[in-house]
């Protein structure tokens, strides 16, 4: 190759992008310590409750004598109570089995709804998906009154079946526009070469869209439980028995008593009950990743 032609200018390395970070009070500015505060943020509730589940009842409001942010001496009575004189066990078990059922469901009508909205194509789709997202913007605290006469005429009010056929009601509109975003990054292309070689519909969606679309899948799941697992006002509303209650409704209603507020078990009830969603957000977290950035580019 000729470089001694003045036409052909000599290639360089002008790297810029990131460099400016390369300067320590640079990182420690932009990187470092909004770091710090945004975990700062997000983490001290939760040492806030640790902390105030093993703390002695004589610790907790005596704040001349002890420090509001370290315990002395802590204790296990908080916990004892509330695993082996409550039924919280079975809170944890009725919300799990909630929380289950009602994403399975949720997941299902909502493949079924995002694939004919935005792979079939049919006349005014687009005016469909924007009112189902519509839909997920209504407050239940106004659906919980009609909801509740259907309860009420099904015969499954007090019973996990009320909270597992009501929940869907808010989850199947987040979960149809979350997977609305993710069927459409999968290209057509795809699609059409089935639809050549004889594929049908059925076909598609199981053998060549599902599979494309396990992390959106795992995505729109993640969310549907976490909704399921921390709601409160059809809990409170469509439960009475105090065995039947989930976690949500049961550590407020049966571990304040008038003015008297067991805040060691109510701590450990509500971190307690955050592990499950931690847990599941800690294995799928690259699943839930990549789902933001798309399925298939063409």
């Amino acid at each position: 190759m000729n470089t001694s032609n003045p036409a052909i200018s000599p290639l360089t390395d002008n790297v810029e992008g990131m460099g400016y970070l390369n300067n320590l009070p640079r990182r420690v500015v932009t990187i470092y310590l909004p770091l710090a505060v945004f975990v700062f943020v997000l983490l001290f509730p939760f040492y806030w409750m640790a902390i105030t589940a093993v703390k002695p009842n004589s610790q907790l409001t005596d704040y001349n004598n002890y420090s509001p942010f370290w315990v002395v001496g802590p204790t296990l009575d908080h916990i004892k109570y509330l695993l082996f004189e409550t039924s919280y066990p079975g809170w944890l078990l009725n919300t799990m089995y909630v929380a289950v059922g009602a994403t399975v469901l949720s997941l299902g009508a909502s493949v079924f709804a995002a694939y004919a909205i935005e792979r079939v194509r049919f006349t005014g789709s687009r005016s469909v998906g924007l009112l189902i997202f519509l839909a997920y913007l209504v407050p239940p605290s106004i659906l919980f009154i009609p909801l509740a006469f259907i309860v009420f005429k099904f015969g499954i009010y007090d019973s996990k079946l009320a909270l597992i056929f009501t929940y869907p009601t808010f989850l199947i509109p987040f979960c149809t526009w979350l997977l609305m975003g993710y069927f459409r990054s999968i290209p057509f292309e795809l699609e059409e070469s089935a639809l050549v070689d004889g594929a049908s519909r059925w076909q598609i969606l199981t053998k060549i869209i599902l599979p494309l679309a396990v992390p959106g899948l795992i995505s729109a799941g993640i969310f549907a439980f976490t909704l399921s697992w921390n709601e409160f006002i059809y809990a409170l509303t469509f439960i009475q028995s105090s065995e039947n209650k989930t976690v949500p409704v049961g550590v407020l209603t049966e571990l304040v008593r008038g003015d008297v507020f067991e805040w060691g078990s109510l701590m450990a009830g509500a971190l307690f009950g955050s592990l499950p969603v931690v847990i599941l957000y800690s294995f799928f977290v690259d699943y839930y990743v990549s789902s933001m950035t798309g399925a298939v580019k063409e």
